[in-house]
């Protein structure tokens, strides 16, 4: 019913090694890394690893997360970052902030230069084109100039003449003859209302 098809590989046949292999044993590393070793705080998750001793200025590569401990290899001139060793990435060699890693081995860290700043992948230019400029920049009208105006007359103040006013009613005068028929008025009503 059904065909059965049987493919047959020919695998050349290896021939073998002449050269004489070494007998003597291959050392295996078991030690402790020598060196400063430093572990991100426990209370951090992770952090960013950079390229360089800056957030700003250098490219973001890796992570490294809470408690990791790694080889460090110095500080930068601030002081303020630990270069240390991480795998996958050119050199093996990040950048962290210095406050969110501790030193847990063998205590002091040399000062390092900075490496140089990558160059940016494009550099924004502005072509001077006159109709270009012309799109971005608003034309300022030319104006006369404002002309002087004369201002209001001033308004003095003037008092009022001695003489003029001694022959005038004085006004506590008044206030009190208004104050009596007032009081006099209150008084009759109050009388009237018995």
């Amino acid at each position: 019913m059904f065909g059965c098809m049987v493919l047959a590989f020919h695998i050349p046949l290896q021939n073998p090694v002449l050269a004489q292999q070494p007998t003597g044993s291959i050392p295996t590393v078991t030690g402790t890394p020598q060196g400063v070793v430093v572990a991100v705080y426990l209370d951090r998750p992770q952090e960013d690893v950079y390229s360089g001793p800056s957030s700003y200025l250098y490219p973001r590569i890796g992570v490294v997360l809470a408690g990791q401990e790694m080889p460090a290899y110095g500080l930068s001139e601030d002081g303020n970052w630990v270069q240390i060793y991480y795998p996958g990435v050119p050199d093996s060699v990040a950048w962290v902030y210095a406050p969110y890693v501790k030193i847990v081995k063998n205590g002091k860290l040399p000062t390092l230069e900075a490496p140089p700043t990558p160059t940016p992948a494009s550099t924004p230019v502005i072509d001077i084109n006159p109709t270009l400029i012309a799109a971005f920049v608003t034309p300022i009208a030319p104006a006369r100039l404002p002309t002087f105006t004369e201002p209001a007359p001033l308004a003095i103040a003037t008092f009022v003449d001695e003489e003029a006013a001694a022959n005038r009613l004085p006004m506590g005068l008044l206030i009190l003859g208004f104050g009596f028929v007032g009081a006099l008025g209150t008084l009759i009503s109050f009388l009237r209302g018995r």
